[in-house]
């Protein structure tokens, strides 16, 4: 039934989707620009050399993309040393679980320190058979470019992975992928009805698509 796991990182497995929109909005709005939802919403899925670009664009505040790319990301890094991104309830378990039956991986949006960052602060790096920053990729998602390269490292095809995605175009990018879709719908950001329509499995708690994950690769073992 499915031979691996790969997961995004924001939204799924860390609660900080609200961060990356507060760092966006305050860096525009110290430039004179005001940034709202719909400048999220094209941003949600982006790498960070995508958002920056498109940030230091909207802000109009003079900096290179690289300059903005860091000036965010410092922030992120800071609101993670002072525990403010937490795993979300359930994230835990799922991982451990999953990675206990199958190889799993991660192909976030994220930049790579914050992947690494994340991962070792909340002691789960050592599940992760593999690690995808869509900066490292040719093109961020909707892109199906993280998931692919994700599912290379891990020496599985990515028609046999599962993904578990929060927003639209991570959701986009799986299902392009030929990945089957497990989605966790962020309350906050809701992904788009054609997004999700693209799920095999949706639910609104992480115990449920834990267990929905194990059924999946037990029964895969089962093969």
């Amino acid at each position: 039934m499915a031979d691996a796991v790969v997961f995004d990182m924001d939204g799924v497995l860390v609660e900080s989707e609200h961060l990356w929109e507060e760092l966006w909005t305050a860096f525009a709005a110290e430039r004179g620009a005001a940034w709202g939802p719909e400048q999220t919403k094209n941003c949600q899925g982006m790498s960070a050399p995508e958002w920056a670009a498109y940030l230091t664009e909207f802000a109009s505040g003079g900096e290179s993309p690289e300059a903005t790319e860091q000036a965010v990301v410092d922030g992120m890094v800071h609101a993670l040393e002072q525990g403010r991104i937490d795993l979300l309830p359930g994230a835990r378990a799922m991982v451990a679980e999953a990675a206990a039956c199958a190889p799993i991986a991660l192909a976030s949006s994220a930049p790579r320190r914050m992947i690494d960052g994340v991962l070792v602060h909340h002691g789960i790096d050592h599940h992760f058979k593999a690690t995808v920053s869509s900066a490292e990729v040719a093109h961020g998602k909707p892109s199906p470019d993280v998931y692919l390269a994700a599912a290379a490292k891990l020496g599985v095809p990515a028609e046999d992975c599962l993904a578990v995605e929060d927003s639209s175009n991570g959701l986009r990018a799986a299902a392009a992928a030929g990945m089957t879709v497990v989605a966790i719908p962020n309350p906050q950001y809701p992904p788009a009805a054609d997004a999700l329509a693209a799920a095999r499995f949706t639910a609104a708690d992480h115990d449920a698509v834990r267990r929905y994950l194990i059924s999946r690769l037990k029964e895969g073992d089962r093969a």
